[in-house]
C-alpha cells in the first residue's frame, strides 16, 4: 500500500474521533462514505496516514500547553521558579527535568553525596544520560538554553514516538487490524490522550523511551534484529526498562520457532535467526544493567546506583515488590487493600481480555513483561501513572474492546477517549502545581 494512499484506519478512526461531522463507519464501504460525508472530510481522508497521525498528535499537545498554561497561573514560588512561571519554565524547569538540566550543564559527579549517618542522598546518577545529553549537544550547537531546548526536544521525539507506534500496532498486530479497522490510529490517539500524555512534552525521557521501545518492537516484528539491537542499547541508556525487552526477544523467538516447526504460513527458523536472536536478547540484557555498572565503577561504590534509588524511596531497601506492602496503606489506609487489588484486577483484565490476545506476541509480551517489572522495581506513587504511558500497545487493547456494531465502537472509543482527556487535564492540575510545602515529584 502507498504511504500516500488512503487508508481504513484513517477512514475508521477519523469517523469515531470527530464529534458533530457525519460519522460513516468504515465497514458500510467507501461508496457510502463518499455519498454521506462532506467533500472536505473526504478531501481531509485522503491525506497520508502519518499527516493524520501529527495531526492527532498536534491537537493533543495544545490541549497540553493549555492545562500547562492555566496550571501556571496557580503556581506558587517555589524552588524551581517564581510565582506564575511561563509555558517554558514550567514544562523545562520543575520536578525531574531540574535533575536532568544539571546533568546536562554539569554531568554527574565522582562521588556519591552521603548525610551525617553515611546514606547516599538523592543525585543525578539516578537519572539516566542519553535525553540530557543529547539536549546538552543542541545547546552547543543552537545556542538555545535548557529551557527552550529541552522541552522542544521531548517534543519533537514525541511526534516520531507517535509515527513509530502507528506502525508498530499496523504490522505487529494483523488479527486486531483485521477485526478493528482502524487500530493503528486509534491507538495513537488513545496514547495521546492517556491522562499522564503531557509528559511528553516537558523535559523529562518519556518521549525518548516511547519513541524508542515503540522503535524496537518494530523492527523485532520487521526481524531487524542488528537494527533492534542497536535502539535496546539506547534504551538501556535512556530509562530502566531495557530488561523486559529481553523477555519479549524470547517469546518472539519462541513463537517463530514454534510456527516453523509446525509449518505455519510457511515460517521457517534457521541458524542466522536464532544467532540474531541470542545476540538481541544479550543486548537487552546487558543494556539493563549498563548505567548500575558505570554508576559503580565511576563513583568507586558497586551497588551506588541501587542506593541511589534507595534515596527516593519511603523505606530504604528495592526487594522486588517490597513497595506495595506499605505505601498503599500509608496512603489509602483501610482502602488500600481494595485499591490495590481492584488496580490488579484491571490490569489483569486489560491484558486477557480477547482485544489484547489480538495484538501480535510482541506487543502483547511487552505489555505483560513491562507492567510486570514495573510493578516489582518501583515504589508505588505518583509516578507509576506516568510509567504506565510506556505500556501504549494497552491503547490498541483498549480501543478493541468493542469491535461492532459500529454504533456501539464509537460510542466506546469517544467515551474513552473524553474521559482520559478529562483526566489529563486534571492529572496536570493536581500534579504540576507545586505545594512549597511537600516534596513528592510526580
Amino acid at each position: 500500500m502507498s504511504a500516500d494512499a488512503p487508508r481504513a484506519d484513517v477512514a475508521d478512526v477519523a469517523d469515531d474521533v470527530v464529534v458533530g461531522a457525519d460519522v460513516v463507519a468504515a465497514e458500510v464501504g467507501p461508496a457510502a462514505a463518499a455519498s454521506t460525508a462532506p467533500g472536505w472530510w473526504q478531501r481531509v481522508r485522503t491525506w497520508p496516514w502519518w499527516v493524520h497521525v501529527l495531526l492527532v498528535w498536534a491537537a493533543s499537545r495544545l490541549l497540553g500547553v493549555a492545562a500547562f498554561v492555566w496550571t501556571a497561573t496557580f503556581q506558587r514560588e517555589n524552588h524551581w521558579t517564581g510565582a506564575n512561571p511561563s509555558y517554558q519554565e514550567f514544562v523545562g524547569l520543575l520536578y525531574d527535568a531540574g535533575w536532568y538540566q544539571q546533568i546536562a550543564e554539569g554531568g554527574y559527579p565522582s562521588e556519591l553525596p552521603r548525610d551525617d549517618q553515611g546514606l547516599v542522598q538523592q543525585n543525578p546518577w539516578a537519572f539516566f544520560p542519553l535525553f540530557p545529553m543529547l539536549v546538552r549537544a543542541l545547546m552547543t550547537v543552537t545556542g538555545g538554553s535548557w529551557m527552550v531546548v529541552a522541552p522542544t526536544v521531548a517534543l519533537l521525539l514525541s511526534a516520531g514516538a507517535m509515527l513509530v507506534v502507528h506502525e508498530a500496532v499496523r504490522q505487529g498486530a494483523p488479527r486486531a487490524v483485521a477485526a478493528r479497522p482502524g487500530l493503528p490510529l486509534a491507538t495513537v490517539a488513545l496514547v495521546c490522550a492517556f491522562p499522564t500524555a503531557p509528559v511528553l512534552q516537558v523535559a523529562y525521557t518519556e518521549s525518548a523511551a516511547l519513541l524508542l521501545i515503540a522503535s524496537a518492537l518494530l523492527l523485532l516484528v520487521r526481524r531487524q534484529y542488528a537494527w533492534a539491537a542497536l535502539v535496546v542499547v539506547l534504551l538501556g541508556f535512556t530509562r530502566a526498562v531495557a530488561l523486559p525487552m529481553a523477555v519479549v526477544v524470547v517469546v518472539h523467538a519462541a513463537v517463530r520457532w514454534w510456527r516453523a516447526r509446525r509449518g505455519t504460513d510457511g515460517e521457517t527458523f534457521g541458524w542466522r535467526d536464532g544467532v540474531g536472536l541470542t545476540g538481541l536478547a544479550a543486548a537487552a540484557g546487558v543494556s539493563g544493567i549498563a548505567w548500575p555498572a558505570i554508576c559503580g565503577w565511576v563513583t568507586g561504590v558497586p551497588d551506588g546506583y541501587l542506593q541511589t534509588q534507595e534515596a527516593w524511596r519511603g523505606v530504604r531497601e528495592v526487594v522486588p515488590f517490597s513497595g506495595w506492602t506499605y505505601v498503599p496503606q500509608f496512603w489509602l489506609g483501610d482502602w488500600g487493600t481494595p485499591v490495590m487489588v481492584a488496580g490488579f484486577a484491571l490490569t489483569a483484565a486489560i491484558l486477557l481480555v480477547p482485544a489484547a490476545w489480538r495484538l501480535g506476541p510482541e506487543l502483547h509480551a511487552w505489555s505483560a513483561a513491562y507492567l510486570l517489572y514495573i510493578l516489582a522495581v518501583i515504589e508505588p506513587g505518583s509516578s507509576l501513572a506516568r510509567f504506565l504511558l510506556l505500556a501504549f500497545p494497552l491503547g490498541a487493547a483498549t480501543a478493541g474492546v468493542v469491535l461492532r456494531p459500529a454504533w456501539a465502537r464509537r460510542a466506546w472509543f469517544t467515551a474513552v477517549l473524553v474521559l482520559m482527556l478529562g483526566l489529563q487535564v486534571l492529572w496536570v492540575r493536581q500534579m504540576w502545581e507545586f505545594n512549597p510545602g511537600g516534596d513528592w515529584p510526580p
